[in-house]
């Protein structure tokens, strides 16, 4: 299975992450998630590899400051999810799904150092 990262065509920390990949020569699956949602299923996995919810949406974000206040505090997955599927900008990126490892989000150089050695 290859690496695959998901994300956003037009965000600049994708951007800046696949060409990480690209200058070291690390073969990747792009996803756009905005085009191709990702399923429940999927998102649940995620939100449980990067240690919950809040760690996978990123509540820094200017979508998540936007958003009404009774809608910033889920308290259940299902809501956590519908909140994702209205706003899919608001899941951290990107998400980094590397075969048989924990999903990784964000990017910095030194953190896909690590991961890629």
């Amino acid at each position: 299975m290859k690496i695959q990262i998901f994300g956003l065509n037009k965000c600049d920390t994708c951007r800046k992450a696949r060409a990480w990949l690209d200058g070291h020569g690390v073969a990747y699956d792009f996803i756009d998630y905005r085009d191709n949602p990702v399923p429940a299923e999927t998102l649940s996995k995620w939100a449980a590899g990067v240690g919950g919810w809040e760690k996978l949406v990123n509540r820094a974000s200017l979508t998540w400051r936007n958003l009404p206040p009774e809608r910033k505090t889920p308290d259940a997955p299902g809501q956590w999810l519908a909140l994702i599927a209205e706003y899919p900008a608001l899941v951290r990126r990107p998400v980094l799904v590397l075969p048989g490892r924990d999903v990784v989000t964000g990017f910095s150089d030194k953190k896909y150092g690590e991961i890629f050695g």
